[in-house]
């Protein structure tokens, strides 16, 4: 049998017997025959079952070496190889005509996103106005304190959820914030005038401010959601006009990225976001020459010559 009729009843058997969807097949099919036909020329002919079986890693690398040259980002390429990986499989157990050096390839490792910050007017906006989406007293001044925290102190969602009242910062203290972050690691982070003050305004109407209480309670009177905060968040910012990225987790991007646009030292902002990599951090440098060639751009005479 040729590979192609293989590859044809590949996707009737991933239509009928895995009932994928028609997007789905479509995709397998497709990222399938640009596999195929990379072969067809890298062999000379169409192979068949038989000689995709005795493919050597150096094919499969070959492929997805073509792929990079053709300017295939590393999230596709590992798309397309997840797809002949399952080709094989399916190869093996219907055809016996497996192949283990497929097994063996890494997967491209997609490039992992810059943080994306909201603008300090935007941020500001979002602390300082988002209670107003909320109808009664209590839930103005939760959400107003939650958002302040996000921003003000650079606290994860979870992190800000997990707080008890007994680890509120007090209006009038000079106390640290003690967050328990990723695998269970404690970090210290000193905690703005505004924060506390909207913190304060929270817990002066709390339902239930004894010490072992969820510092940010839902309606029900349990732990809020992460899921709650985030939707007020997106009715907010449609309201608003604020840009789509602005979410909880931007919060956090737009506390370092203002951090470190004001001087601050990177290993100061790893401490204070609770990063164990100082090249997690790093990632904010990148970030912050964005914005500066963006102001360059606008600004020099000089900026817009072709």
């Amino acid at each position: 049998m040729l590979a192609e009729a293989a590859r044809q009843e590949f996707l009737l058997w991933l239509g009928a017997e895995r009932r994928a969807s028609p997007l789905t097949v479509e995709a397998y099919g497709t990222d399938l025959a640009g596999f195929l036909g990379f072969l067809t020329r890298h062999l000379g002919e169409e192979p068949s079952i038989a000689a995709l079986a005795a493919l050597r890693a150096a094919d499969f690398r070959a492929w997805l070496a073509q792929e990079a040259i053709d300017g295939k980002i590393n999230a596709t390429r590992a798309r397309h190889l997840s797809a002949v990986r399952t080709f094989f499989r399916w190869l093996a157990r219907r055809h016996d005509a497996g192949n283990p050096q497929v097994r063996l390839l890494t997967t491209p490792r997609a490039k992992r996103p810059l943080p994306r910050a909201l603008k300090p007017e935007e941020a500001r906006e979002v602390a300082e106005n988002i209670g107003e989406m909320s109808d009664t007293a209590a839930t103005q001044a939760r959400d107003a304190a939650l958002f302040t925290l996000l921003y003000g102190c650079g606290l994860r969602i979870a992190e800000a959820l997990a707080l008890n009242v007994a680890d509120a910062p007090r209006e009038g203290s000079a106390n640290p914030l003690r967050v328990v972050g990723k695998g269970q690691k404690e970090r210290i982070v000193p905690v703005l005038p505004v924060v506390r003050q909207a913190v304060a305004a929270w817990l002066r109407l709390h339902p239930r401010p004894d010490p072992a209480a969820p510092l940010f309670l839902g309606v029900r009177g349990k732990r809020l959601d992460a899921a709650v905060a985030q939707r007020t968040l997106r009715e907010f910012r449609r309201l608003s006009g604020l840009p789509e990225h602005a979410t909880p987790h931007a919060l956090r991007h737009s506390f370092a990225t203002h951090l470190l646009a004001g001087g601050a030292d990177l290993r100061s902002i790893q401490e204070l976001l609770g990063h164990a990599s100082l090249s997690t951090t790093q990632r904010y440098t990148s970030v912050d020459t964005d914005r500066l060639m963006e102001v360059w751009r606008r600004t020099h005479p000089r900026g817009t010559a072709g």
